[in-house]
């Protein structure tokens, strides 16, 4: 079964950092684009990072650009969203999505608060 599984989310002050995780099982993510979203209710969920087949390129939102990173573990099947610099308008679900299978994981909370 296809599954992708988020964790690493919590509550951090501003300025802080976090790093997201998505575990892959069921296939292998390497070949297959991988992205993150995020979603603070009532906005839309927001395409926030990127990245390409065997994480050739990345690409990222304006709004997190400079300070959060997507990178890949191809040996642990795993994506992962690092966040630097945390400002309280991160504060979302974020959840991790594969285009090509159509799959979506539960989402971890982020809360940016002093």
């Amino acid at each position: 079964q296809v599954q992708v599984v988020e964790s690493g989310g919590g509550l951090v002050q501003p300025g802080g950092s976090l790093r997201l995780s998505c575990a892959a099982s069921g296939f292998t993510a390497a070949p297959y684009a991988m992205n993150w979203y995020r979603q603070a209710p009532p906005k839309e969920r927001e395409l926030v990072a990127v990245t390409t087949p065997w994480g050739r390129s990345t690409s990222y939102a304006d709004s997190v650009k400079g300070r959060f990173t997507i990178s890949r573990d191809n040996a642990k099947n795993t994506v992962y969203l690092q966040m630097n610099n945390l400002k309280p308008e991160d504060t979302a679900v974020y959840y991790c999505y594969v285009p090509m299978l159509s799959s979506w994981g539960q989402g971890t909370q982020v809360t940016v608060s002093s």
